[in-house]
């Protein structure tokens, strides 16, 4: 059995560029929705009680 060939720098340049965008697009992009989303339904959670009472 060989030993396996070390990986070239382009390839991990490709990866770190890939984590990074994953990233960004979590925390800047998926983050705001998903609070806004739970902002929205603990509003009209409190309305409907507000409603009801």
């Amino acid at each position: 059995m060989r030993p396996k060939p070390p990986v070239p720098w382009w390839r991990w340049a490709m990866w770190w560029a890939a984590l990074g965008f994953a990233l960004v697009v979590f925390y800047v992009v998926l983050t705001p929705v998903w609070l806004g989303l739970r902002g929205l339904a603990w509003l009209a959670e409190f309305r409907h009680r507000r409603r009801r009472s």
